[in-house]
Parts: C-alpha cells; sequence; structure tokens
C-alpha cells in the first residue's frame, strides 16, 4: 500500500522529552531496530466515538517500509485531543494513510531529529503485514544516521 509516512522523536512525543507510548505491544517505550524481531515503533491515526477508541491499523500490526530498510509495528497513537479524528493522522494526506515512525534522537539534539523527520516525510510505499527476511538497516533511525534508500 502507499502511504504518508511521517516521523515522530524523543523530543516531540507526547509529552516531550519522553518515549511514552499508547498501546505497549513489543515495546514498554517507543523503540526499535527495524528488525523483523525488533521493530520500530509505530503512531497511527485514531477516532473517538464517546468512550470508544479506535485506531486506523491494531495495535501489532506490522510493516515493512522498503525506504528506510525497516520492520515496524503500531504501538502508538497519532495526534491528541478531544477530536483526534480530525486530525492530520486519521484523516490522512491526500488521500493515503498516515503513518508517523518513531525516529528516537534521544542520544542526539532536537535539530537532527527535526532534520531526519523533514528527509523520511512523503508519499510511499510500505508492505503490510510483512514477511521476515526483508533487507533491515539496523538501529534507531537518527542514531543510525537517518539513512534513506
Amino acid at each position: 500500500m502507499t502511504v504518508f509516512l511521517t516521523g515522530y522523536s524523543y523530543w516531540d512525543n507526547t509529552p516531550p522529552k519522553s518515549a511514552i507510548i499508547g498501546r505497549p505491544i513489543i515495546h514498554d517505550v517507543a523503540a526499535g531496530i527495524g528488525t523483523y524481531n525488533d521493530p520500530v515503533t509505530l503512531a497511527v491515526g485514531w477516532r473517538r466515538d464517546g468512550s470508544e477508541i479506535s485506531e486506523d491499523f491494531k495495535p501489532g500490526t506490522r510493516f515493512y517500509i522498503p525506504r528506510l530498510r525497516k520492520y515496524a509495528v503500531v504501538e502508538d497513537l497519532c495526534g491528541d485531543g478531544e477530536k483526534p479524528q480530525a486530525g492530520p493522522c486519521h484523516v490522512g494526506w491526500e488521500g493515503h494513510p498516515w503513518l508517523d515512525v518513531y525516529v528516537d534522537g534521544s542520544a542526539r539534539n532536537a535539530q537532527e531529529a527535526d532534520r531526519c523527520m523533514e528527509k523520511l516525510t512523503g508519499i510511499q510505499p510500505v508492505l503490510t503485514n510483512p514477511r521476515r527476511g526483508y533487507r533491515v538497516s539496523p538501529g534507531p533511525i537518527v542514531e543510525a544516521g537517518c539513512k534513506t534508500f
């Protein structure tokens, strides 16, 4: 499928300067090096219907992001407030679902994390529920040099 991919970092997470996530599946906090066994945390849009919360992709859904050569897993929610369904993550971008990948950056500075997020942002293909064995460039995204392929 084709998605609009953005990034979020340790510096701009909610709350800032944290790796707290809303739907832990594999990790207790946002993390991952991008391998099948240690995928990077992904945040997805969601909607609130009264007391019910529905994620755009079920927590635990795996993706492979060829441009990053990383596996990722839904473990977090993108957007907040009273009407997250009105926010860009749930609405998508130009008809494409929105995925927000955790780039980390905690061992670097906010400016380096921001530059990395700008570099990887865009419409791109991903594989949903991928098999094992795709090529991987392991490491936290910012700390590993923010490589794109």
